[in-house]
């Protein structure tokens, strides 16, 4: 037991029982004191001449004090040596509590330094003096103005067994308080994504009727990228979603559920009055019935704070003061930052889109929701894609160089129309060099075939390709070979080349017939 000082009355009541005979354990029972405690004053009464035989009258004011005088100690200041003793180490102890050591660990080096004190009293020095142990006194907040916030909370509601497939799965609730009614609406779901929050949101609304002014939701990962005291980093696509329903989001502290106390207060509530023991079909079968339960019995009971019945506050009170809710619905955003490619290309949800520039070797921000492919740089937009499937690609060819946009993007036409500007039968060569089953195998002897007139002039080129095209020869080698030997002059014909002589090994024709009996 703990040290208590003894009153007079106590004294005197001890040492009545006594002399009306009562033993030392039942004095102590009924005086409510320790059996030892009785023992000392008992004795020390003996010492100043109690008599037992005698009555009560013996206990005058001046034995009382000859007892408590020879039973406790001189302190002159209301506290013992051993007190006395703790407090000249006040500065030190304070200082590994701030240091965040435990009371045993003081207690432990407190020995070491030779001050040998009781635990006991080194716990009630550190509680009374230093204020250990001690809970920080709480201040009520004042409710805000009517529909101006609603506070949210993911809770642990318990496990739930699925009819139709026979899982066994763990139910996290979505709680959202009014903070001036007290009205909730509660959200069952299985994971915490983004997309399960915006839903939890869109229902919250349709349930309430409106949209609340400000949320204050707890430091969940979908909503909060980066957690902090006074400017935390928000979730772009929930940020987005914010701005499209018209709300503030004002996120609670890291393990500060003061901040957020009227859904705090109302997680154990969802699952003690509404999920514990209950048998459900599914997961829409047990939102069904949560939205029915915070319409009926949690919305229709007297809160114990405000003595009065939610929904009917939220109804009179606050429903006129929420913001109207879009029926257009919100195609919830991805938001990524991919890399540029050295082909001029980055890489989303596994589809390639092109971007305009020389931005290779840079990230982007990149915004992708059902129907368009939004790329950003520094703040500007500076291309919209339409979304492809996985593996495939969508290339703007003026998002690539001039000198490669045709022949990656395989232009033939373009490629025709840039051989012509240098010259008729230019133009016409590259057609007839282009007709082909799969043209695009043909691009680089076009290429090969610009390349000559580069080296050698469009003139030189173009007389050339007329005379190979006067006998029928399509071939931009040979085009090579005239302008490299100069065979193509102004009056000279086209000599075409001798059919190679055959080998001495070649066997003759009539070696492979197929004699016929006759």
């Amino acid at each position: 037991m703990s040290y208590r000082e003894v009153s007079v009355i106590e004294v005197r009541e001890i040492l009545r029982l006594w002399l009306l005979g009562r033993g030392l354990r039942e004095v102590a029972r009924l005086s409510g004191t320790d059996r030892k405690t009785v023992r000392r004053y008992v004795e020390m009464a003996r010492a100043c001449g109690l008599d037992r035989e005698g009555d009560a009258g013996q206990l005058t004011d001046e034995l009382l004090a000859a007892v408590i005088a020879g039973v406790r100690r001189a302190r002159p200041n209301g506290k013992s040596e051993a007190w006395a003793t703790v407090a000249a180490q006040s500065e030190q102890i304070r200082a590994w509590l701030d240091e965040g050591l435990t009371l045993t660990k003081i207690h432990i080096l407190l020995g070491r330094r030779g001050v040998v004190v009781s635990y006991r009293t080194l716990n009630r020095y550190a509680a009374t003096e230093l204020g250990f142990g001690q809970r920080k006194t709480t201040v009520r907040v004042a409710d805000c103005d009517p529909g101006a916030e609603v506070q949210v909370d993911f809770g642990r509601l318990g496990l739930l067994t699925d009819m139709t497939d026979g899982r066994r799965r763990v139910v996290q609730g979505l709680i959202f308080t009014a903070v001036y009614s007290r009205h909730m609406f509660v959200w069952p779901t299985y994971r915490q994504t983004l997309n399960d929050v915006i839903a939890g949101f869109e229902a919250a609304w349709a349930f309430f009727g409106g949209v609340f002014a400000t949320v204050i939701p707890d430091n969940m990962k979908a909503i909060v990228d980066q957690a902090n005291a006074t400017d935390p980093k928000l979730n772009d696509a929930f940020r987005e979603y914010a701005q499209a329903r018209g709300f503030a989001v004002d996120p609670a502290r890291v393990r500060s559920p003061k901040d957020k106390p009227r859904v705090e207060r109302c997680v154990q509530y969802v699952r003690s009055n509404f999920f514990a023991g209950e048998q459900f079909r599914d997961l829409s079968d047990c939102r069904e019935r949560a939205a029915r339960w915070c319409a009926q019995t949690a919305g229709m009971r007297v809160h114990g704070t405000t003595r009065l019945r939610p929904a009917e506050v939220f109804d009179a009170d606050e429903l006129p003061q929420l913001k109207p809710l879009s029926d257009e619905p919100f195609d919830i955003p991805t938001w990524v930052r991919p890399k540029v490619a050295p082909d001029r290309h980055v890489q989303i949800s596994k589809a390639l889109y092109s971007v305009p520039g020389d931005l290779v070797g840079q990230r982007l921000d990149a915004r992708v929701d059902a129907t368009t492919v939004k790329l950003y740089w520094r703040g500007e937009l500076i291309k919209v894609h339409p979304v492809v499937a996985p593996g495939r690609r969508h290339t703007d060819p003026a998002d690539l160089p001039s000198e490669v946009s045709v022949y990656a993007m395989r232009d033939l036409n373009t490629l025709q129309r840039k051989a012509s500007g240098h010259g008729e039968h230019i133009g016409i060569y590259a057609a007839a060099v282009l007709e082909h089953p799969l043209p695009w195998t043909k691009m680089r002897q076009v290429y090969r075939l610009l390349g000559l007139v580069r080296r050698h002039g469009p003139a030189a080129v173009d007389d050339a390709c007329r005379r190979a095209l006067d006998a029928e020869v399509v071939d931009v080698g040979v085009i090579d070979r005239m302008l490299t030997r100069g065979t193509a002059t102004d009056g000279q014909q086209l000599a075409l080349l001798p059919p190679p002589a055959p080998s001495r090994f070649v066997r003759a024709t009539t070696d492979f017939a197929v004699r016929r009996p006759s």
